[in-house]
Formats: structure tokens, C-alpha cells, sequence
């Protein structure tokens, strides 16, 4: 089957200059399944969107060539290191100019894809319920509940967005590093504290990750979640976060995950995670000037 977004024709990846990379892996979840559909769900939602994306009053994909990837599948029997060692040579495998998209699948695959795209340590910045910050869970230090313990060990830096859900001893890593800057849920409620995270966010520099988990989102925006929790950021929180990030040309942005999803049937959580393709593309897109570059004739 081949893998679309927005119903367009996939330019060859030499001319794409945004790649939407589909990992279904799903291994460690540890409550509701189902991550693994997630990347076609999300693709599938991409249909009924419009092309004219509304904040930056253009269309993107008249401007920039996308192309979806065939996804990136575990082998039959493959160790949980094996698989990651394999991802990260796929994401490093990339041109490393297009922006990358990736389509989880489980939190599980963050640590590897950044660690294909980011040859130096840099700044992840991550919307998420859960602080993601043990060592191993369950026996494995590849559980979706280790990524951003894996990233910190990488040596980069963590912005975490909206977390409301952790162990103590996560909490007592976030006390002790530097960093680390944890912006819990409540606390963003604040407008003091929201508009300190995007000065944050406006001063960043050098390579940055953007990782979304869906659960960090209100459930009334994703209900289709793994792992759920009451709380989370607003439609236009999340994408003031996107848009501090992404429209700033300045950055050096090696690639942009959405994970955790789990397709459920009012497709509520599915078309949020295809609009929010839709925004990366064009926040990224219209900031580094290709509206100058059209590529298609514009659809009516």
C-alpha cells in the first residue's frame, strides 16, 4: 500500500524537502494498545483536510515537496536493540535538510530517531502527560515510559511541556539537573508561567528535537491516547508551542515526532494528530521562505 498525506503524489525523496517517516512500532505499552495503527489512522485523517493552512494563509504543499516514506517496520523476532540500533541508521540514513516527520508508534522510538538526526547534543522539547524519565521500566530501557532518560544520557537538554504524571524518582532527577526544565501542567495555567515557557522557547538555539506524546494534549482533543491522563495543553497552547519552535528560521530543527496515539472510533484523536502534520509543515515551511518556491498549481 502506498502511504500519503493529504491525498498528494509523493515527490521523490531528492526533491522532498519535508519527509513523513511511519513507525508503527508498538512493544512496550502498558495499558491501552493499539500505537501501531497509528500512523495509517493519522494519514488516512489527512484526507479531509483542506490544503490552505489558516494561521499562516498559505497552502504548503503548493510550495514544498512531502513525500511518505514506506514505514519502518520491526522484523519478525528482533531484539528491542536491534530495532532501535536499525531506526536510528534509518533516520540518519536521511537527507538532512527536509524537515522529518515521524509517525509513532510508541514514545520508545524518540531517542533513536534523534539520535540518526542529531550528530551533537542539542534541545528536545517535549509536550507529554508523563516525565518519561526512568532508567528501564519493566525490565527494558527501551519501555516507552524511558525515552527522555535515554535523551538526557545523550547529553541533551529537555524542555518538558505540560507533564502531570510521575514517580518520585523522576521527580527528584528533574530537582537535581539543570537540564532538565519541567513545566508542569498546572503551572502553565498561569499566564506568568505560560509566557516564561515561550521566552524559553524564543531563546532557544542550535539543533532541536520536537517530540509530541498525544496524551500531553486535552483529552477532548485526543481521547485516543495509551496512556490518558485529566489535564493536558489546549488546542492553541499546543500550537504557540509548535510556533515557537518551528516558524524560528534561526533554528536548526533536525526533526519532529507524534506518538502515542491510538486510533478510537470518533477519529477525534486522528484528524488533531494529521492537523498537527499539517502545522509543523507549515510553521517550519513558511519561516524558511518557501512560499517563493511554488511547485504545483494551487487547488481550487
Amino acid at each position: 500500500m502506498t502511504l500519503q498525506y493529504l491525498s498528494l503524489p509523493n515527490a521523490p525523496l531528492d526533491q522532498a524537502d519535508v519527509i513523513i517517516l511511519p513507525v508503527p512500532y508498538e512493544r512496550t505499552v502498558t495499558y491501552r494498545p493499539g500505537t501501531g495503527a497509528a500512523p495509517v489512522a493519522i494519514l488516512a485523517a489527512s484526507d479531509q483536510l483542506e490544503l490552505y493552512e489558516e494561521d499562516m494563509r498559505w497552502d504548503p504543499a503548493a510550495h514544498m515537496g512531502l513525500t511518505v516514506l514506506p514505514a519502518y517496520e520491526s522484523a519478525p523476532l528482533e531484539s528491542e536493540a536491534d530495532y532501535h540500533a536499525g531506526l536510528q541508521r534509518q533516520a540518519a540514513s536521511l537527507p538532512g535538510e527536509p524537515l522529518l516527520i515521524a509517525l509513532g508508534g510508541e514514545h520508545s522510538i524518540t531517542p533513536s530517531l534523534a539520535a540518526g538526526r542529531m550528530p551533537g547534543a542539542g534541545t528536545i522539547v517535549h509536550i507529554d502527560a508523563h516525565a518519561d524519565l526512568r532508567a528501564s521500566y519493566q525490565g527494558s530501557i527501551y519501555n516507552h515510559a524511558c525515552p527522555a532518560y535515554r535523551l538526557r544520557q545523550a547529553g541533551h537538554r529537555l524542555i518538558q511541556i505540560g507533564v502531570r504524571s510521575l514517580c518520585e524518582e523522576e521527580a527528584a532527577l528533574i530537582a537535581a539537573d539543570d537540564g532538565i526544565s519541567t513545566w508542569f501542567d498546572r503551572e502553565l495555567a498561569r499566564p506568568d508561567a505560560w509566557n516564561a515557557l515561550l521566552d524559553q522557547l524564543q531563546d532557544l538555539s542550535g539543533q532541536v528535537w520536537l517530540t509530541m506524546d498525544m496524551d500531553g494534549l486535552d483529552p477532548a482533543l485526543a481521547p485516543g491516547v495509551g496512556t490518558p491522563q485529566p489535564g493536558g495543553l489546549g488546542w492553541h497552547q499546543t500550537l504557540d508551542v509548535l510556533q515557537a519552535v518551528l516558524a524560528n528560521a534561526s533554528l536548526d530543527v533536525r526533526g519532529v515526532d507524534i506518538v502515542e496515539l491510538v486510533p478510537e472510533p470518533s477519529r477525534v484523536s486522528d484528524m488533531t494528530a494529521a492537523k498537527l502534520v499539517q502545522k509543523c509543515m507549515s510553521y517550519w515551511g513558511k519561516a524558511r521562505g518557501f512560499e517563493a518556491n511554488p511547485i504545483r498549481a494551487k487547488s481550487s
